[in-house]
């Protein structure tokens, strides 16, 4: 890939690769991590603040949706939300740091990686010419569609599933990965899946995640919902892994691509059974903002361009690879 960066891999292990992961947080010189407060810090708290972008698309409803992941036609022209982050000279972004191999802060060079990272530094060089014009912006997972909905981010880029639900409160670009819903859980444990072995077993889900409905749908018996004395939803995915160290809970259902990198900084863990669902990422904008989805779709063409070759390919082979085996290429997007 034209001007990619040559990095200093370092992979976190265990219990002290995930705490330190998790504590870290570095400031660079051009591309700036700042946490989200919703709702506590003003304009001046975040920079640049992204403006309050008029919404003049119909949001989708949920109940008559048959094909989410069907996108906006891709384009390079401009429009007034490309205008704004081009006056504003960066994109704001609202990520993960806590996601090993997609959205992670390297302890080693105390810069952000990973595969949803390279794609946002695409991005950012379609639209201002630079990658590293980006401002970061930690956000919870039960979070990212309130940081669009409130101008606190320009776009969001954190494993993010496309679904009806959420297409009624945000806009999506084409899909760029396909994941699937499964459980990770101690190598000895008796959990084989998702299926009867969770009756009685407590499992960790994020807050706000497709994981957490599925488990509202069909719990084979496990317990998951929140008590007055015990937590088992929590912000950020990580949290679900420290918590199975800690013997808190049981097991995890989450992405198999957040749970392949989980399995990868712990060989206490691992992935059991199948994927139960077939679920698609996207990056997310605020509704309205079309000039802006149009343009990520265009850089998503791009991005896939090339086969074995192609951007997307090599971003795989740099951070997914070696735990999400025979991945063959991007999913094709859908346009309507």
């Amino acid at each position: 890939m034209q001007g990619r960066r040559v990095r200093r891999r370092s992979v976190p292990r265990g219990w002290g690769g995930v705490t330190g992961m998790a504590a870290a947080c570095v400031l660079t010189a051009t591309a700036t991590l700042v946490p989200l407060s919703l709702g506590a810090a003003g304009p001046e708290d975040f920079g640049q603040p992204t403006g309050q972008g008029v919404v003049t698309a119909s949001p989708v409803k949920a109940d008559t949706c048959k094909d989410p992941e069907a996108s906006l036609q891709p384009s390079s022209a401009g429009g007034p939300t490309i205008d704004r982050i081009k006056k504003a000279g960066r994109l704001v972004v609202g990520v993960d740091q806590n996601s090993y191999r997609w959205g992670y802060r390297d302890p080693a060079s105390g810069t952000l990686e990973g595969f949803d990272i390279d794609l946002v530094r695409a991005i950012a060089k379609n639209i201002l010419g630079d990658p590293d014009k980006v401002t970061y912006r930690a956000i919870p997972t039960n979070q990212r569609i309130e940081a669009l909905q409130n101008d606190k981010v320009d776009i969001v880029v954190r494993t993010m599933t496309i679904n009806c639900a959420r297409i009624s409160q945000v806009a999506f670009s084409t899909a760029y990965f396909q994941a699937g819903q499964q459980v990770l859980a101690p190598k000895d444990s008796t959990i084989t899946g998702y299926n009867d072995t969770l009756r009685g077993k407590r499992v960790c889900t994020a807050t706000g995640s497709t994981a957490y409905d599925a488990l509202k749908q069909k719990s084979f018996g496990a317990i998951f919902a929140d008590t007055p004395t015990e937590q088992r939803t929590v912000p950020n995915q990580l949290d679900c892994l420290v918590r199975i160290q800690l013997g808190l809970v049981d097991a995890v259902v989450t992405d198999n691509a957040l749970a392949a990198g989980q399995a990868a900084q712990d060989p206490a863990v691992a992935l059991k059974g199948e994927p139960f669902t077939t679920e698609y990422y996207g990056v997310a904008t605020k509704l309205g903002h079309d000039d802006l989805v149009r343009r990520i779709n265009q850089v998503l063409v791009d991005y896939r361009r090339g086969g074995a070759d192609s951007p997307w390919m090599q971003a795989y082979n740099e951070w997914l690879a070696a735990d999400m085996k025979g991945i063959s290429g991007p999913p094709p997007p859908k346009y309507r």
